[in-house]
C-alpha cells in the first residue's frame, strides 16, 4: 500500500511483451527549499543519471518556475517503481502522484555510429 503522502492513480496497464510498465511520476517540490533540499542535489543527479543509463527513467523534467518535477519510470512492478522513488534522496522533500501509463510515446535522438573506416 502507497503511503498517504502518495496519490495513486491507477489506469490501465501498458501492453508490452516482457510485462514492464511506464509510470508517470508527477513531484510537487516544496515552496521553501530547505538546506538539507539543495544539498542533496549532486546525490540525486547521480542517481538519475544511473537510472537513465539503465533505462529506468526514460524521461525526466524540472520546471522551478512551477515547483514541478516530472518523471517517466520503466518497471515491472509497483513495487519496483517505489523503489526507485524511494531511491531519489529528494523524494523525502516532495509529493508524489503516480500514474500507471497506457501508452508511453518518444522521439528519441539517435547519435551517428562511430565507424573505423
Amino acid at each position: 500500500m502507497l503511503h498517504p503522502k502518495f496519490i495513486a492513480k491507477r489506469i490501465h496497464p501498458t501492453s508490452m511483451e516482457n510485462n514492464i510498465a511506464q509510470y508517470m511520476v508527477d513531484f510537487t517540490l516544496p515552496t521553501e527549499l530547505p538546506e538539507d533540499f539543495v544539498n542533496n542535489i549532486p546525490r540525486q543527479r547521480m542517481v538519475v543519471n544511473r537510472l537513465l543509463g539503465e533505462g529506468k527513467i526514460l524521461n525526466y523534467a524540472l520546471s522551478l518556475e512551477h515547483s514541478k518535477l516530472w518523471v517517466v519510470f520503466s518497471a515491472a512492478s509497483e513495487a519496483d517503481l517505489m523503489e526507485m522513488v524511494h531511491r531519489l534522496p529528494l523524494t523525502k522533500f516532495m509529493e508524489i502522484r503516480i500514474s500507471e501509463l497506457t501508452f508511453y510515446n518518444a522521439s528519441h535522438t539517435l547519435s551517428p555510429a562511430f565507424s573505423v573506416n
